[in-house]
């Protein structure tokens, strides 16, 4: 069995508590699904690393990483991902968040999670919150 390919993820929360979900894009796996924007890790990239980059490419802004939230594994069925997931902030003198890649991107209080359509691997990290 191949490794997890390792996938971060930032649970960006702003000043009034609440966090950013991005949309999958409708013609990407699990299309139009809620999601904590990030992405891959890279071959010998740091975890923190990839997240900026990820946020910074599909999200055209700056992120503070504030703390790490436990790792854990998730299998789609076709592949295996070890979802490292942190809590982030936006860089306060920088753009806002834009969906570069995304099909919308919303505000959501940490209660209504539960409400969206989220994609699976995202929905162990909600405890966490």
């Amino acid at each position: 069995m191949p490794a997890p390919i390792p996938v971060v993820a930032a649970v960006i929360l702003n000043a009034a508590g609440r966090v950013l979900l991005a949309q999958r894009p409708a013609h990407k796996h699990l299309g139009l699904k809620w999601e904590f924007p990030g992405g891959k890790v890279e071959p010998g990239e740091a975890p923190e690393v990839a997240l900026v980059r990820e946020i910074r490419e599909e999200l055209g802004c700056d992120i503070f990483i504030r703390r790490a939230l436990p790792r854990f594994t998730h299998d789609y069925g076709t592949v295996v991902i070890e979802m490292i997931p942190f809590v982030c902030e936006l860089a306060p003198a920088g753009p806002p968040p834009h969906a570069h890649e995304h099909a919308a991107l919303a505000w959501v209080e940490v209660a209504q999670l539960k409400d969206y359509d989220l994609a699976p691997a995202d929905w162990p990290v909600l405890p966490h919150l």
